[in-house]
C-alpha cells in the first residue's frame, strides 16, 4: 500500500499530536487568512489493512498483538527456556539409562563364573538356564545402553542444537522489532518538533497582529510605527506559513511510517516470531515422539532377551540333573555285604589234634590287638571319606567308576592331540615335497627337524594312548567281575563257617585261620564297633613290593621295595590291595605298586 496523499493545509495554527490534530483559529482580522479547511483526518484504511484483519482472523501475532512487542519478548523466552528444561530432562533420563545398563553389566559379571579349568563348568541344567539368563540380562543392558544412545543423539543432541539456533534467530527479530520502534520514535520527534515550533511561531504572528491593531487604532502613533508593526506582522505570518507547511509535512510522513510501521514491519516481525515459536513446538513434539521411538526400536530385541530366560526356565531338566550326579559321585563300589556269624565258642571245644601248628609259628605271626583295631579304621575310608592324597597318573586314587570316565577322557584329549600331530606331520611331508621338486621355493632340509619333533610326538602319544587304554580295560575288567564275585560271595556267606572274610570271600583252609588267631576285644564306642574287626582277617595270599611307597595316608601301609606282605584281601576295583605285615600292621597299598601272589583256594572264592 502506498502512503496516504497530501491534505491541504489550513492556514491557522494548531495543535497536533501523532495521533490526532487540533484547531486553533486565527482572529477574523488576521490579513492574509484563508478558509481553514478542518482537522486534517487520519489516512484512509488501505487494502493491506483489510487483509490484516482477515489474518487476525487466522490468529497472526502482527494483527491480534499489534501493541504485545514486550508480552512476546517474554513468551518467546519462555519457549526457549522450556525447551532447554526439556532437554535437561532428557539428559537426566539418558544418564539414568547408563547407570541403569552399567549396574546391570556389573550384576551380570559379579554372578558370572570365572571358569579356571574345564572340570568346573556347569554341567546341570539348573546352572546353564541361570548363565544363560545372565547373557540374556547382559544383552538387555545393551539395549539400554542402545537407548541412552539414540536418545543423546536424537533428541537431546538435537535439542542442544535447535535451541542455539532458536536464540540466534530470536535475538535477530527482536533488534529488527526494536530498530522499527527506533525509527518510529524518532520520526514522532521530528514531527513533534516540528509543531513545537510552528505552534511558537503562530503565537509570535498573534502578538504582532495585536501590536499593529493597538497601533493602527491608536491615533497617537505614527505611521512609521504602524507601518513597522505591518511589516512585522508579515513578517510573522509568513515564518508561521513556512512551519505551518514544515509541520504538515513531518506529519503526514509520520503517518505514513506510522502505517507503515503496524500494518507492514511490525506484522512481517511478529509473523516470524510467531513462525519461529510454532517451530519450536513442532520441535518438540518431534522431539517427544522419537523419545518414545527411542524406546520403542529396541522393545523387539527385549522381546526376544525376555523370551530367551523363558526358554532357559522351560530347559531346567530335574532328571537329566539328576544323573549328572549320578554320573559325577558314582563310585562303582558295591554296598557291603552282611557281616557273618562269628562262632566265638569252636575254640573252647577245639580238640588237642586241631592245634597241630607249632607254638614259635602263631608267636611269629601273632598280632597285636591294639595295633589292628588302630589301623583297621583305615578301611573305611573306601566307602567314607577318602584320604587327601596326591592324585596318580593311572587315577588309581579314584573309585572304579570315575577312574574310568578319568581314563576315557585322557584318552580322547590324547587321540584329539594325535590327529593334530598326524595332520602337522602329513603337512610338513607334502610341503618337503614341494620344496624337493621345486628348490626355489625353500630348503627341504630346514622342515627335518620339525618333521622328526613331530614323528616324536605322534610316538610319545601312542604310547600314553597305549598305556591308558591298558589301565582302561583293567578297571572295566575288574569292575564288570566284581558283580560275580559279589554274587557268589553273598551264597558262601550264609554258610556257618569261622572261616569267612568281612568281604565276603570265604575259603576252607584251616592253616589260614590258624595264621589270624583271634585277640582280645577292644573297647570302642558303638560307631567304630559297628565298622571294625574284632578278629585279625585272615590271609589269603602274599605280595612282593615292586615299588617303594611311603604310605603317608591315613588308611595306607608304607612298604619298602622287594618288602614281602601278607594279602588279606583283594583289590576290588579301585586299584588298592589291603596288605599285613608280619608284626600285625595292616593297611592299604596301591595294586600296582606290587606282584600279587594268592592261594589257590583264595582264587576260587
Amino acid at each position: 500500500s502506498q502512503p496516504p496523499p497530501r491534505l491541504p493545509l489550513p492556514l491557522s495554527p494548531a495543535r497536533w499530536s501523532h495521533r490526532r490534530l487540533t484547531r486553533r483559529s486565527y482572529p477574523s482580522s488576521c490579513p492574509g487568512r484563508r478558509r481553514d479547511p478542518g482537522p486534517v483526518q487520519p489516512p484512509p484504511r488501505t487494502r493491506f489493512s483489510s487483509a490484516c484483519a482477515a489474518r487476525g482472523a487466522a490468529m497472526s501475532w502482527g494483527a491480534e498483538l499489534w501493541d504485545q512487542f514486550d508480552n512476546l519478548d517474554k513468551h518467546t523466552q519462555w519457549g526457549i527456556d522450556f525447551l532447554e528444561r526439556y532437554a535437561k530432562f532428557v539428559k537426566e533420563r539418558i544418564e539414568i539409562e547408563q547407570n541403569y545398563a552399567k549396574q546391570l553389566r556389573n550384576l551380570v559379571k559379579k554372578y558370572c563364573p570365572k571358569r579356571s579349568s574345564k572340570d568346573e563348568e556347569p554341567r546341570f541344567t539348573s546352572c546353564l538356564a541361570f548363565f544363560n539368563i545372565l547373557n540374556e540380562l547382559n544383552d538387555y543392558a545393551g539395549q539400554r545402553e542402545v537407548v541412552a544412545e539414540e536418545m543423546g543423539h536424537r533428541v537431546y543432541g538435537e535439542l542442544m542444537r535447535y535451541s542455539h539456533d532458536l536464540k540466534t534467530e530470536r535475538k535477530m527479530h527482536l533488534q529488527e522489532g526494536r530498530k522499527a520502534q527506533q525509527y518510529l520514535d524518532m520520526c514522532w520527534k521530528q514531527m513533534d518538533n516540528s509543531k513545537k515550533k510552528f505552534e511558537r511561531e503562530c503565537r509570535e504572528a498573534e502578538k504582532a497582529q495585536q501590536s499593529y491593531e493597538r497601533l493602527d487604532n491608536d491615533t497617537n502613533a505614527t505611521k512609521a510605527d504602524v507601518e513597522k508593526a505591518k511589516q512585522q506582522l508579515n513578517l510573522r505570518t509568513h515564518m508561521a506559513d513556512e512551519n505551518k507547511n514544515e509541520y504538515a509535512a513531518q506529519l503526514q510522513n509520520f503517518n505514513g511510517e506510522q502505517h507503515k510501521h503496524y500494518y507492514i514491519v511490525i506484522p512481517q516481525i511478529y509473523k516470524h516470531l510467531q513462525e519461529m515459536d510454532e517451530r519450536r513446538t513442532i520441535k518438540l513434539s518431534e522431539c517427544y515422539k522419537g523419545f518414545a521411538d527411542s524406546e520403542r526400536k529396541v522393545i523387539p530385541i527385549i522381546s526376544k532377551c525376555l523370551e530367551g530366560m523363558i526358554l532357559a526356565a522351560k530347559s531346567v531338566d530335574e532328571r537329566r540333573d539328576s544323573q549328572i550326579v549320578i554320573d559325577s559321585f558314582k563310585s562303582g563300589f558295591e554296598p557291603p555285604g552282611d557281616f557273618p556269624f562269628e562262632d566265638y565258642s569252636q575254640h573252647i571245644y577245639r580238640t588237642v589234634s586241631d592245634g597241630t601248628i607249632s607254638t614259635p609259628k602263631q608267636e611269629g605271626l601273632k598280632i597285636d590287638s591294639k595295633t589292628t583295631v588302630g589301623k583297621a579304621k583305615g578301611k573305611l575310608w573306601l566307602f567314607g571319606k577318602k584320604p587327601k592324597g596326591p592324585a596318580l597318573e593311572d587315577f588309581s586314587h579314584l573309585p572304579p567308576e570315575q577312574r574310568r570316565k578319568k581314563l576315557q577322557q585322557r584318552i580322547d584329549e590324547l587321540n584329539r592331540e594325535l590327529q593334530k600331530e598326524t595332520d602337522q606331520k602329513d603337512a610338513l611331508i607334502k610341503m618337503k615335497d614341494v620344496y624337493e621338486k621345486n628348490p626355489q621355493m625353500g630348503d627341504p632340509g630346514s622342515l627335518q627337524p620339525k618333521l622328526a619333533e613331530t614323528m616324536s610326538n605322534i610316538d610319545r602319544l601312542r604310547m600314553e594312548i597305549h598305556k591308558n587304554e591298558a589301565w582302561l580295560s583293567e578297571v572295566e575288567g575288574k569292575v564288570a567281575a566284581r558283580g560275580d564275585r559279589r554274587h557268589s560271595s553273598d551264597i558262601n556267606h550264609l554258610v556257618t563257617q569261622g572261616r569267612e572274610s568281612p568281604e565276603g570271600s570265604y575259603t576252607d583252609d584251616t592253616n589260614q585261620e590258624i595264621r589270624g588267631p583271634p585277640q582280645q576285644h577292644a573297647h570302642h564306642n558303638e560307631f567304630e564297633d559297628e565298622f571294625e574287626d574284632d578278629d585279625p582277617l585272615p590271609a589269603i595270599g602274599h605280595c612282593k613290593a615292586i615299588y617303594p611307597f611311603d604310605g603317608h595316608n591315613e588308611g595306607t601301609l608304607a612298604m619298602k621295595e622287594g618288602e614281602v606282605l601278607y594279602v588279606i584281601e583283594e583289590d576290588k576295583g579301585d586299584g588298592w590291595t589291603r596288605a599285613r605285615r608280619q608284626n600285625g600292621e595292616e593297611g592299604y597299598v596301591p595294586t600296582s605298586y606290587i606282584d600279587v601272589t594268592l592261594e589257590k583256594n583264595s582264587k576260587g572264592s
